[in-house]
């Protein structure tokens, strides 16, 4: 089959992360024991109860994978109005469907490889890993890294990269304030104290906080720190009442060379300068989500090789893949991908066609040049 006709199969199952992906699953698991590959699946069962499944298959020897090609079956919900979602729709040369981009197109491109390569001719194990659960924190492959079933040497993780190899990306926090002050009537202000108020005055002193870390740059990426972004704010109960509470949501992006805790330490700084200014108000700080970033050198021989292959110096990116989890199961990583992450997470997702063919290519000659 072409990466194309792949392509069709695999956007036509809703694989949306609140789904169970057993469907894909069973798809790609048929399509590589057909072409002789060992199937093993790893389960889990998400926070919602719904079970999951990561796939791992190997051609070669057996050992630890010299080399790994690694999707996410996952894909961000569509607008219902988007009646052709999952449907493969060509149109200009462009493939249009959800998924098609992010990251079903590279799946296809990882399958007809190994469609069209000797595996009895290989020389080095290799391996495919399909993972659940990427666009929602990538909890498959973490269950895939604290499980440790195996150890990599080079990893090229699919995704929608306009075919640029890419070494590093920064790492993907998210922490929970609550401010809690004391309720009272807003005419009688001394009598309570704002939780809103006090949240503005952590907001300010966040501020302080960007400006401290847009003093420890790291040059490889764009913007070249890591960024702060308070998403969500909610407090208070009506007009005419002094709030006694007040939440954000803070998220931050660290670059790979700087420990996530750093920005805990900070915050938990600043809210208790806050709260101990006023008598009555109080503070928790939940950083539920501290996922680090990678950073492989540039002179890895995966580099390398994908730099040779299509002509393009190494670069960022600011977005979380899976390569941090790969990076902890022992790989040098490359993320590498057909199509732009512009036009994903959208109505009227494409891969180019070309970039299918680009991609099928380069992932062919990979599997040759390290386990052939």
């Amino acid at each position: 089959m072409t990466p194309a006709e792949h392509l069709k199969q695999l956007v036509a199952i809703d694989s949306t992360s609140t789904l169970s992906n057993a469907p894909m699953i069973e798809l790609l698991e048929q399509k590589l024991r057909a072409k002789g590959l060992r199937t093993s699946r790893h389960a889990y069962v998400d926070a919602k109860g719904v079970q999951k499944q990561n796939l791992v298959a190997r051609a070669g020897p057996d050992g630890d994978p010299q080399l790994a090609l690694v999707g996410h079956t996952d894909c961000v919900p569509y607008d219902a109005s988007w009646k052709e979602a999952l449907i493969l729709t060509p149109k200009d040369g462009k493939l249009y469907a959800r998924g098609a981009c992010d990251t079903k197109g590279f799946i296809a491109c990882a399958l007809h490889a190994v469609e069209s390569t000797d595996l009895g001719s290989l020389r080095a194990p290799l391996a495919m890993i399909f993972t659940a659960d990427e666009e929602v924190g990538c909890i498959g492959a973490k269950e895939l890294a604290d499980a440790k079933p195996f150890q990599v040497k080079y990893a090229i993780v699919g995704e929608p990269t306009q075919l640029q190899p890419v070494r590093a990306n920064k790492g993907y926090c998210l922490g929970e304030i609550e401010i809690r002050g004391k309720e009272g009537h807003s005419a009688y202000p001394e009598k309570g104290a704002s939780a809103i108020r006090a949240a503005g005055r952590v907001l300010a002193a966040l501020d302080g906080l960007d400006g401290e870390l847009r003093a420890l740059p790291d040059p490889a990426f764009a913007p070249p720190f890591t960024t702060l972004n308070v998403g969500l704010i909610s407090g208070g109960k009506a007009k005419n009442i002094i709030p006694g509470s007040c939440k954000l949501t803070l998220e931050w992006r660290p670059v790979p060379s700087q420990d996530a805790r750093l920005v805990v330490k900070r915050v938990l700084d600043i809210l208790k300068q806050v709260c101990s200014a006023e008598p009555g108000l109080d503070y928790t700080f939940d950083p539920g989500r501290l996922d680090l970033g990678f950073a492989t050198v540039p002179t890895s021989e995966i580099v390398k090789f994908v730099e040779r292959e299509v002509n393009q110096k190494p670069g960022t990116v600011a977005f979380g893949t899976e390569g941090p989890q790969l990076t902890d199961l022992g790989a040098e990583v490359v993320v590498f991908g057909p199509g732009d992450i512009r036009v994903a997470h959208q109505t009227g997702e494409f891969v180019p066609e070309a970039d299918l063919a680009e991609c099928t290519r380069v992932l062919q000659k990979a599997v040759k040049q390290f386990c052939g």
